[in-house]
């Protein structure tokens, strides 16, 4: 073996030493690591029993329904022997390293209603309860005896309630046009009122048409109003005062409609002559108001 061979063998063995030598001290400073970390106190996440994930997803107590304000629910011992069973099967579930849960007994569960009660109300025990109490239903606010009683009482369907708020306005255009279209805007609403305030009177018919169209039937001359029983055609014939008439009987049939006062006169005048003429009658009442040609009384 030459010089040469034997320089390179001894370098690879030099080599090949130093390299197990240093896998030796590493072995012997990792191995007490490895031991203290095998003898120190660490906790391992221990994942969710298969059990327990399968009663997780069970309805806690019944249907679900509306919580219902905590302290209000009556706690039944039907309730109560729920929660117990619940409680019980959770509890028997071992979920940590340090074994199962201690049981849960009578001591224990009042224990968690006192602490439950110390706010004013069992929070708790009131969600149970508003799983298991039945669902109070509101009684109905519309009854038959209700119903037929509104029938009674003047129901109309839309489109009579319509047709009829059509015929009172046109009936009052009429008298306003042929008792006072010559007179001015506020002697014309001073006549209206009148009408308005019979209709409102229980002396009278309960409607417009109702009070300027009474006793027409009896005979000529023989209505409250002349022009519903002269016998003359009382199809309007000035356009202009005609179209005057229609607008103030629209506007004064909103208010009495809706209960408001008309205003021009005090709602006892229920009677007025023209000064052209001076009936017996006009001695018996109280003259209320001249406006125009039109003097307005109220029964004594």
């Amino acid at each position: 073996m030459t010089a040469d061979w034997r320089k390179k063998i001894l370098r690879i063995s030099a080599q090949a030493a130093a390299f197990a030598a240093t896998v030796l001290v590493a072995g012997v400073i990792a191995s007490p690591l490895a031991v203290k970390a095998n003898e120190s106190n660490v906790v391992i996440p221990v994942s969710v029993p298969d059990a327990v994930a399968e009663l997780r997803q069970q309805p806690a107590l019944g249907a679900t329904a509306m919580p219902l304000a905590p302290g209000q629910q009556p706690l039944t011992e039907a309730l109560l022997a729920n929660y117990v069973k619940r409680q019980q099967e959770l509890r028997a579930v071992e979920v940590t390293l340090d074994g199962p849960n201690s049981p849960l007994n009578a001591e224990m569960l009042m224990g968690y209603i006192a602490r439950g009660s110390l706010s004013g109300g069992n929070t708790a025990l009131s969600a149970i309860d508003s799983f298991m109490a039945p669902i109070a239903r509101p009684e109905p606010t519309v009854t038959p005896d209700i119903l037929a009683a509104y029938v009674d009482s003047g129901y109309l369907p839309t489109e009579k309630r319509v047709k009829v708020a059509n015929t009172e306005r046109e009936c009052l255009a009429q008298a306003i046009y042929h008792e006072a279209r010559g007179e001015s805007a506020a002697g014309q609403l001073a006549v209206a009122n009148v009408i308005v305030n019979r209709a409102r009177s229980d002396r009278y018919p309960s409607s417009l048409c109702g009070v300027i169209y009474q006793n027409a039937d009896k005979g000529r001359y023989r209505c409250q109003f002349t022009f519903a029983c002269d016998g003359r055609d009382d199809t309007p014939r000035e356009r202009a005062a005609w179209s005057r008439s229609k607008a103030l009987a629209a506007e004064i049939y909103a208010e009495y409609a809706t209960g408001d006062e008309v205003g021009a006169l005090p709602g006892s005048a229920l009677f007025y002559h023209t000064t052209a003429v001076s009936p017996s009658w006009s001695n018996t009442y109280s003259r209320v108001a001249q406006v125009g040609s039109h003097i307005f009384y109220s029964p004594n």
